[in-house]
């Protein structure tokens, strides 16, 4: 298995580690529950050195971004940050994206999912090898790119003691330059929990540094190392899509619901399959539900049935540790799709009565 620097100091707090994606990476620390309270109520800090990053540079890296991208890139100004996809020609996901435009204004930032850096990596080429008439270049910066995040309401108290420009000024979903405890970083004010925070991307070899940094500062706030299990329960409550789970090569952004990130042109890659599955409204729905009853905690592939048919699959599901119940996503028929319409969701062989629910499940502020 593949290592953060960090795997050390996963293993001296205590971590249970796990292959993840080919990565050796902390599960949990104290537990999923406390860990998940902990973002809600305080800070939480995360590494996230398995995700890989792409440099894009170039006379014509916007025009690159714009071919390969699915939401409009030409929207961003220096500093600017813009959740996107990597969409294959029939319009199925190759990987959700993170893209920012440097703040210099020179170039792009992309940001992909640790299991499909490879995967990314060789679309990313290909693509680039379809367009000679691009001045561009495409560099995986992965493996000299260090990243942690940190999320919760604190997060700002904690970042303003270390950091030399003011992040709490930043806009949601941009970035800037900053040098966080001697480190230089470029902060980027998106995350995946539903809290405020950052993600801090620095040179590899002073992730260590910066990661005991933060933790020390942010010990007297409350902020605790977190693991993966909290991190997807955490982005589930705030309904944000997994790759493998809500989003895959067979499904369309359109029916994972983040159809709002694809622009409605189609000189991109998948365009022309989008807005054709637009024109058609046909297709599956991924919806909110939570249980009804008891009967078990849903799960990723169980069946969703409606009087007894099967009308598709649980995406993700979890025992919600903020709202105190059983909740998840459903790929779905769309006729079957609809706030405060009854689903039934089998566990063990069991139906379940749910009902669907407005997502996200929880926003920032509501933790008790």
């Amino acid at each position: 298995m593949k290592q953060t620097p960090l795997a050390s100091r996963h293993e001296a707090l205590g971590a249970r580690m796990v292959d993840f994606a080919g990565w050796y990476m902390p599960v949990q620390y104290s537990g999923i529950i406390e860990e998940h309270r902990t973002v809600r109520t305080a800070a939480g800090l995360f590494d996230l050195g398995h995700m890989g990053q792409v440099d894009v540079q170039g006379n014509d890296a916007l025009a690159f971004i714009q071919y390969v991208a699915s939401n409009d890139a030409a929207l961003l100004g220096p500093g600017d940050a813009q959740y996107s996809l990597l969409l294959y020609p029939d319009g199925g996901v190759v990987d959700d994206i993170i893209v920012y435009r440097r703040p210099s204004g020179v170039g792009f930032f992309v940001v992909i999912n640790a299991a499909n850096v490879d995967k990314d990596i060789a679309w990313l080429e290909e693509r680039r090898a379809d367009r000679p008439d691009l001045d561009v270049t495409v560099r995986n910066i992965s493996d000299e790119t260090g990243m942690v995040a940190i999320q919760g309401p604190r997060a700002a108290e904690i970042v303003a003691m270390l950091s030399t420009v003011d992040l709490g000024s930043m806009d949601y979903f941009s970035c800037r330059e900053t040098v966080v405890a001697n480190v230089p970083c470029l902060a980027g004010r998106t995350g995946y929990t539903g809290e405020d925070g950052w993600e801090f991307y620095c040179a590899i070899e002073h992730t260590g540094d910066l990661w005991d940094a933060l933790l020390e500062a942010g010990a007297p706030f409350g902020l605790q190392p977190i693991g993966l299990g909290a991190r997807d329960t955490l982005r589930l409550e705030a309904r944000m899509p997994l790759y493998g789970n809500e989003l895959a090569a067979d499904i369309s952004p359109l029916e994972a619901g983040v159809g709002w990130a694809v622009k409605h042109s189609t000189d991109f890659v998948g365009g022309d399959a989008i807005q054709a599955a637009r024109a058609a409204k046909s297709g599956r729905r991924t919806v909110g539900f939570k249980l009804l009853e008891r009967g078990g905690v849903p799960r990723s592939h169980y069946d969703v049935q409606v009087d007894g048919k099967t009308v598709g699959h649980v995406t993700s599901g979890t025992s919600s540790p903020t709202l105190g119940e059983n909740i998840g996503l459903a790929l779905i028929e769309r006729q079957y799709a609809g706030v405060g319409k009854p689903l039934e969701i089998v566990i063990r062989g069991k139906p379940v009565k749910a009902v669907q629910v407005k997502t996200p499940f929880y926003r920032r502020g509501e933790a008790s």
